[in-house]
């Protein structure tokens, strides 16, 4: 593991981790966007995915320690990128030599952080609360009610809007950038680029539609 510390191993880590987490976020979309399709198909998922044994107890602690590891590191990268320049330049106009969201990426990763944050406490921390510090019996029909409720108070839907605009423009560099680290360079980059663009565009506008959608229906 000695190749993590140095700066180029860090962002191949830092990389490999972003496309883990992407395949996450497909789940996490698609089962979402049933709500929108069938509350009976949103709620066999969704029950699927809250009490099948492998997803509970092998998935989900990988897919949290993946959570903090790639924000973790994301805040080391951004330290070091910081410490090897002390001094600011005399003379730095950093619009032309950097996208607004390439020299923001800690703060929109902040945003998203807290995010995640808010969206464990409504729905990991229920779940947990419900399955096992209560003595609930398990109800296949309650998810959609409770996607619903979640989404009639307009500031969380407001929040939830923003956090996946920042999501978008997070993927959008965050492609980039890890396709530049994994060295990918070949015939199949620019088809590789543009599924990876139009994912950043697809999936946090989906999300939101979702949140929009359930809002404006059900509120």
């Amino acid at each position: 593991m000695s190749w993590i510390s140095s700066s180029v191993g860090k962002k191949v880590a830092m990389s490999l981790s972003a496309l883990f987490l992407i395949s996450f976020l497909l789940l996490h979309v698609a089962i979402n966007f049933l709500s929108v399709i069938s509350k009976d198909m949103y709620n066999e998922a969704s029950h699927f995915m809250g009490y099948n044994p492998i997803i509970q107890f092998v998935m989900q602690p990988i897919l949290i320690s993946g959570v903090i590891f790639h924000f973790v590191l994301g805040f080391v990268l951004e330290f070091q990128n910081k410490s090897a320049r002390p001094v600011p330049y005399v003379m730095k106009n950093s619009a032309a030599n950097s996208s607004w969201i390439s020299r923001n990426m800690l703060y929109s990763g902040l945003v998203i952080l807290a995010f995640l944050s808010v969206h464990f406490y409504d729905f990991w921390i229920h779940e947990i609360n419900y399955k096992y510090l209560t003595d609930q019996v398990p109800k296949e029909a309650r998810y959609f009610s409770e996607l619903v409720e979640k989404f009639k108070d307009p500031l969380r839907v407001g929040f939830y809007v923003l956090s996946f605009v920042l999501l978008m423009l997070h993927l959008l560099h965050g492609f980039q950038s890890a396709f530049q680290s994994l060295g990918v360079n070949n015939k199949f980059s620019p088809i590789i680029k543009k599924a990876a663009m139009t994912f950043s565009y697809v999936v946090p506008l989906a999300f939101i539609f979702i949140a929009l959608y359930h809002h404006f229906t059900h509120y």
